[in-house]
């Protein structure tokens, strides 16, 4: 391989979930996949639990900011080679045209930013979301993307999201 899959992972606000997949994403790919998140309707600014979960796991936050998807879809943007919606919101929207024709699958994760309680509880919360975003990113890089044929990936990117 010569160059990187891109990796484009969606959520409505980009500000948890999607931030957690990008951070987790690049730190596990070493190189293999360049990830991105991005939202239909950007919050402005990741959320401070998500940062908190990404640090304590030993992940780089750098760089890290909420971003609208239409930078994704404007002329110069990467070629996409995938695209994961992570909230239910983002995979029912009408999504840009991404350049690069990619794949695309549903992985949707329960919204730790729409729990309620003590800290302690959302803390929780924040950390099932990235633990199963680790399971199904960790099956998605032990795919041997490089000799299966397209419906066969596609086949392991719907049970990934079933995971």
């Amino acid at each position: 391989m010569s160059q990187p899959y891109n990796v484009l992972i969606l959520c409505t606000g980009n500000s948890a979930r999607s931030i957690l997949a990008e951070a987790l994403l690049n730190h596990k790919a070493a190189g293999r996949v360049r990830a991105y998140s991005a939202g239909s309707h950007p919050s402005g600014m990741p959320r401070p639990e998500a940062l908190r979960q990404l640090q304590s796991a030993g992940i780089s936050i750098e760089g890290l900011r909420s971003k609208s998807w239409d930078e994704f879809a404007a002329p110069g943007a990467p070629k996409l080679d995938f695209v994961f919606t992570v909230c239910d919101n983002a995979a029912g929207e009408v999504c840009p045209l991404w350049p690069g024709r990619p794949m695309t699958a549903h992985w949707g994760i329960p919204d730790p930013a729409a729990v309620q309680g003590t800290p302690e509880e959302i803390a929780r919360a924040f950390q099932e979301a990235f633990s199963l975003l680790d399971r199904r990113i960790s099956l998605f890089l032990a795919l041997p993307l490089e000799t299966l044929e397209q419906t066969a990936i596609q086949r392991e990117l719907d049970a990934i999201g079933r995971a």
